[in-house]
């Protein structure tokens, strides 16, 4: 659904993307990472039509963005990091607008509005003021708008920034309907763990440059961040935690009421080998889990040096 190839932006002797390549099947929702002024809101910016790249493509939905600009915005709702409301405007006036504005008849936009207003959760809000609503409930409203014409693609810039933590919870609750109705979307965030429990894949971008992308736990295995497993045994737990620092692949074990803490760099089949030899060894084993993907500690091994092509390895 989205495609760009080695996409470049400069401004003057500033290159803010750098051969930047990316591929997002439809119906994928792709978290975009990255640094302050890593490029992400630039990407997104020339995917939504808004700012011409220097060099490479970018197409929507097989539509190049600069030479099918009108055909991108009819597949594509855009919600930026910063936007602007027209305060004055009742909610519902403020969709009909923009309803209008893609030629949405009336009688449809009647049907049509209600139904964004409930899946926005805004839905008491109908006859209220735009100037009167909090900035979650401006959020929301935001991306109602974005909603309007249906579109296949949802490119959301830091769509929870500057929301306290009930708002995000309430956004995110949103996205996620939103991808169990099958809309491909790419959303940056800041707000690491929350992007984790809602995207299908992510990119890392830094310095202009997409350094990783893939699945959390496919980057994770192919960087080599450490695992944490949690191991539970009925007895002999300390016992179990001075051999296990004598095992390959193990770098800090830890002990305390809940079991034994392993800081674990193999992979898939070293834990299955791992797991069989305590249990050979005869440690009564109750639990053995591996600790939930964090997707900070991912994207701080990924960003921590190294170019590209190094990561890419």
């Amino acid at each position: 659904m989205i495609e760009i190839k080695n996409l470049n932006k400069s401004y003057g002797s500033f290159q803010a993307l750098r051969n930047l390549n990316l591929h997002i099947d439809q119906g994928t929702v792709f978290g975009f990472v990255g640094p302050n002024g890593a490029g992400k809101s630039t990407t997104m910016s020339i995917l939504a039509t808004l700012l011409l790249p220097t060099s490479g493509t970018a197409k929507v939905g097989g539509y190049e963005v600069t030479e099918k600009p009108d055909e991108v915005r009819r597949l594509i709702g855009y919600m930026p990091d910063f936007f602007g409301v027209y305060d004055q405007f009742k909610t519902t006036e403020y969709l009909h607008f923009y309803g209008s504005s893609y030629g949405i008849a009336r009688p449809d936009r009647e049907k049509l509005i209600p139904q964004l207003l409930e899946l926005v959760n805004l839905s008491d809000k109908k006859d209220a003021y735009v100037d009167s609503l909090s900035r979650g409930m401006k959020q929301r409203l935001c991306l109602a708008r974005c909603l309007v014409h249906d579109p296949l693609v949802l490119i959301l810039d830091e769509p929870a920034s500057g929301l306290d933590p009930r708002a995000r919870i309430e956004m995110r609750e949103i996205l996620k309907e939103l991808k169990l109705m099958g809309k491909t979307i790419i959303i940056s965030s800041h707000i690491l763990p929350e992007l984790a429990e809602m995207v299908d894949e992510i990119g890392v971008i830094e310095h202009g440059q997409m350094v990783a992308q893939g699945r959390v736990a496919d980057i994770q295995d192919r960087l080599r961040v450490k695992r944490v497993l949690h191991i539970r045994v009925a007895e002999r737990s300390a016992e179990l935690a001075a051999l296990l620092r004598d095992e390959a692949y193990v770098t800090q074990v830890l002990e305390d009421t809940a079991g034994v803490h392993v800081h674990f760099g193999g992979q898939d089949r070293e834990q299955s080998e791992l797991l069989s030899r305590i249990i050979g060894l005869g440690y009564p084993v109750i639990s053995f889990s591996e600790a939930q993907t964090n997707l900070e500690d991912v994207f701080l091994e990924i960003t921590k040096g190294g170019s590209a092509d190094e990561l890419a390895q």
